[in-house]
């Protein structure tokens, strides 16, 4: 892997993907000049009380939405025995020296970020690209991580610099929205 490559990983259970991961993903590609994306398939969410359905379906779906070749699906936290985002984050660092990741996010996670496990130590290691979502982009901006984090937010009309910054650093997008969400689906079957 090329150092100085900016990669964006944007994490989840993807039960199932659907066309919103596919248009924030397309928007962080144009929006914060990112070379990939990569879809981190979680093996499980610590803060759902439900569990995903298997991995290989899980995979398999989000490999069919996801078309562009500039985006990975991947189990890489399932290979690398990681279930929390910042073991994760270090394990890619040390893994990819050299490499720029942007930690992506839509902003109903930026509302309850404070409640993942070091997510200071995530802050502080990749700068953060959070991507507006249906009915929380005010509560996204006067979250509990947003406040501790604001000398940090940058303007949008520099999220293309993200990957270049030193973190703390982050951007909320403002953006076109899907109101599609994993748990509206599943609601479905």
């Amino acid at each position: 892997m090329l150092p100085g490559l900016r990669i964006g990983l944007l994490g989840g259970s993807f039960d199932p993907a659907h066309e919103g991961h596919v248009a924030i993903t397309q928007a962080a590609l144009r929006r914060f000049r990112l070379d990939r994306v990569w879809w981190l398939v979680s093996p499980g969410n610590p803060l759902k009380a439900r569990g995903p359905a298997p991995m290989a379906e899980r995979l398999a779906h989000a490999r069919r939405l996801a078309t562009d070749p500039r985006v990975l699906v991947t189990d890489v936290e399932q290979r690398l025995g990681t279930r929390m985002t910042a073991d994760t984050i270090a394990a890619l660092r040390r893994i990819y020296p050299g490499v720029r990741f942007v930690w992506l996010m839509g902003s109903d996670n930026l509302v309850q970020f404070h409640r993942w496990d070091r997510w200071r130590q995530i802050a502080a290691s990749v700068p953060i690209g959070v991507l507006a979502r249906p009915g929380s982009r005010t509560s996204a901006r006067h979250s509990i991580a947003a406040l501790a984090l604001a000398r940090a937010r940058l303007p949008q009309w520099q999220a293309g610099t993200l990957a270049l910054r030193r973190p703390p650093a982050w951007v909320l997008l403002n953006l076109p929205m899907s109101r599609q969400s994993s748990t509206a689906l599943r609601a479905r079957k």
